[in-house]
């Protein structure tokens, strides 16, 4: 463990460099009309991050629409694995254009097949009905020790993690993923607060797509926190198949956001996890779904109902 902490690699770039790096990640190359182009970053990783390709879909197709729409719901489904080594090109179908909404698909493509795509809906701002569900109580996240001082605590987490960036500061409510053995099943209940370490530029576009990547971090960890089952960085492999975003109210992806995550459903070596985001006021700002692969390496099954 020692030996870990001393490594200047084991914490990659936090704060507001790696913020800058995250918007710079997102600020897709014009390669021609509806076509763009996007690149992973430089770390050690076998396939590209599901919330990075997502977060650029969204930037293309969003920069196809009418600054007066915002998106209000994306669906997505991650179709194979990305390759980090070479760029990611996004093509933009202008779907429709209506007098309340328009509707973009986009396609990522690599080696010359589809890797991901994405559907995504943007409308004008209407009045309407008005309610939520009541955000889960939750500690101040100022009160919470940090991603960082968590992993540090575990050599294998701190492998998994060496050196890669943290654009997004996680401040776990409850059992981080390495944390659970012998915590034992807690109904699926994970809340984690979480914001873009540093601050971001006041698009609102790019806050979307900041969550959207974020989102993707710890949804499915839901499903094992049902279980009561630890992820070691080695021992369960995740994947995610599909996600779906909506967007109900504005926030600033740069301030402190609650994402409460349950899972369910799990069965057939897929798990169904569900989130809500809300500001520190209580104020719910998107509801997420996604399905996604958990395998667990060493052979168990695990069964649970309530």
């Amino acid at each position: 463990m020692a030996e870990a902490l001393d490594s200047a690699e084991t914490v990659g770039p936090t704060g507001q460099s790696a913020v800058d790096g995250l918007v710079a990640l997102l600020d897709l190359e014009r390669i021609e009309v509806d076509i763009y182009r996007g690149v992973s970053p430089k770390e050690r990783s076998q396939r590209v991050f599901g919330g990075q390709v997502a977060g650029q879909a969204l930037v293309a197709a969003g920069r196809s629409v009418e600054p007066d729409r915002h998106v209000h719901s994306l669906h997505s489904y991650f179709i194979r694995p990305g390759d980090p080594g070479v760029p990611i090109v996004y093509e933009v179908d202008r779907v429709r254009d209506g007098r309340s909404f328009s509707v973009r698909r986009v396609v990522a493509i690599q080696h010359g097949h589809v890797i991901f795509s994405l559907s995504a809906s943007f409308q004008l701002a209407q009045e309407g009905l008005d309610h939520q569900s009541r955000m889960p109580e939750a500690p101040d996240p100022a009160t919470l020790a940090t991603f960082e001082q968590r992993f540090l605590a575990d050599p294998r987490a701190t492998e998994f993690w060496r050196g890669r960036p943290r654009p997004i500061d996680l401040r776990y409510v409850d059992a981080a993923p390495w944390e659970r053995d012998g915590v034992g099943p807690n109904g699926g209940v994970l809340r984690v607060w979480m914001r873009a370490d540093g601050t971001l530029p006041d698009d609102p576009l790019l806050h979307v797509c900041v969550l959207t990547f974020a989102s993707d971090m710890t949804v499915l960890d839901a499903a094992l926190a049902r279980q009561g089952l630890a992820n070691r960085m080695g021992n369960v492999s995740l994947a995610s198949l599909d996600h779906a975003m909506w967007f109900e109210r504005p926030f600033r992806a740069d301030e402190w956001l609650l994402y409460a995550m349950k899972s369910p459903s799990a069965s057939g070596g897929r798990a169904l996890a569900t989130g809500r985001f809300y500001r520190a006021d209580g104020t719910q700002v998107c509801s997420v779904v996604q399905e996604g692969l958990v395998r667990l390496r060493d052979g168990r099954r695990a069964r649970l109902r309530e």
